[in-house]
């Protein structure tokens, strides 16, 4: 069985989201954001260990609420850079000598599920490297800088990637040692391991594995985790800490 490290960026500043809470530590039907992201990946067997990158400046409130989380969960914290880039580098150099494949999921996406989990690591671990992705259906269009139509893009072979990316520990880390050589802006993890020359390979993924970035958002994932968890039966992560509990 592949042995893998999980890595959750919640480093961000939430500028987008409008609320004063940040969005990975907002309470969603009870559970921060964070712990519903966390929760497919602490019970898996193939995970050797996870790693959340949070601000400096949110380590008092986050050890003071989530103490007994990470406790419980064994989750490891990490302080994070300026960049995302620079939060997962100083995760990456925390991560154990035994996992042979990081994967790397963002904090703000709680409605991933461990069928998912499970068809993205299988990928990974039999390419080197796999993420998420959801094909295009809407038609796309490309403005000009009076936001007018310039040309409509064929959507055909075009995806819209999510996470987790999983990748192998040691192409992974090549890409990071080498980030600052790609001149050409780089927006996830994938197009670093893309720029050494490694295939990446798509695994369908799913509506309700929504990144929250605006408070519509949050609204958005709200209604389909309470959908799901109608249908759902499959097992979920039970532990005894409130999340809002003072510590």
């Amino acid at each position: 069985m592949s042995k893998f490290a999980v890595i959750l960026p919640a480093a961000g500043k939430s500028s987008r989201f409008g609320q004063r809470e940040k969005k990975p530590f907002i309470a969603l039907d009870g559970r921060a954001v964070w712990l519903r992201a966390a929760e497919v990946f602490v019970n898996r067997p193939d995970v050797v260990q996870t790693l959340i990158v949070i601000a400096p400046e949110d380590r008092e409130m986050f050890t003071r609420r989530y103490a007994a989380n990470l406790a419980f969960m064994d989750i490891q914290l990490v302080e994070g850079g300026a960049e995302r880039f620079e939060s997962v580098a100083n995760a990456l150099a925390k991560v154990r000598e035994d996992a042979e494949f990081v994967a790397i999921h963002d904090a703000v996406r709680p409605g991933i599920s461990s069928v998912l989990v499970d068809a993205v690591f299988h990928r990974a671990a039999h390419t080197g490297a796999a993420l998420l992705a959801l094909p295009v259906a809407d038609t796309i269009k490309r403005a000009d800088a009076q936001q007018c139509v310039a040309a409509t893009i064929s959507r055909e072979s075009l995806w819209l990637a999510q996470t987790p990316q999983v990748f192998r520990r040691d192409w992974l880390m090549e890409a990071y040692r080498r980030r600052h050589e790609f001149t050409d802006p780089i927006t996830d993890d994938a197009q670093l391991v893309e720029a050494l020359g490694h295939p990446v390979h798509l695994v369908p993924g799913s509506l309700t594995n929504l990144k929250i970035t605006t408070h519509a958002d949050f609204v958005a994932v709200q209604a389909l985790l309470k959908a799901q968890a109608a249908s759902d039966k499959g097992p979920r992560f039970a532990h005894p800490f409130g999340d809002e509990a003072q510590w």
